[in-house]
């Protein structure tokens, strides 16, 4: 690991120790750290190759047809999903959550098949870039070969 020196101005310095405190850092250089990773994540292009996606989004379950749309493009790219959540907010709005896995180019096109829906009222993709790896050890069920997913920094 490197050491960067950065100097921040006094208020700046009391905002970054009051947010490590509010989110249980350790330290300052944990905070930024996160801060710099969901920063730089958000670029264009930033995630490639395999992915675990995060989808999640707000709908108003009343717009026509949406929820049949929206059923189908699921259908349509099922093997990129691993499981959804879905909940309803109130009477007019669902909350739906869907992690993925796959190329990370296929998961932002099925996300923007989602999120461009007519209805879909609000919506991120959180992309983990990740690499399977084959590994074999012992489990409560016996010996055996498969794969884990390795979590990789993508900057």
């Amino acid at each position: 690991m490197q050491r960067v020196t950065v100097t921040l101005p006094e208020a700046l310095c009391a905002t970054l120790d009051q947010f490590a405190q509010d989110h249980s850092y350790d330290n300052r250089s944990e905070a930024v750290r996160d801060l710099l990773r969901t920063a730089l994540r958000g670029r264009d292009g930033d995630v490639t190759g395999d992915a675990l996606g995060v989808l999640s989004y707000v709908y108003d379950h009343h717009t026509r047809e949406l929820a049949s749309r929206l059923m189908d493009h699921h259908h349509d790219h099922h093997a990129l999903s691993v499981t959804t959540s879905h909940v309803h907010l109130d009477h007019d709005t669902c909350l739906e959550t869907a992690i993925l896995r796959g190329p990370a180019k296929d998961l932002q096109a099925y996300a923007d098949g989602v999120l461009g829906q007519r209805g879909v009222m609000h919506g991120n993709l959180f992309l983990i870039p990740v690499e399977a790896r084959q590994a074999a050890h012992e489990h409560a069920h016996g010996h055996g070969a498969h794969e884990h997913l390795h979590v990789r920094e993508s900057f």
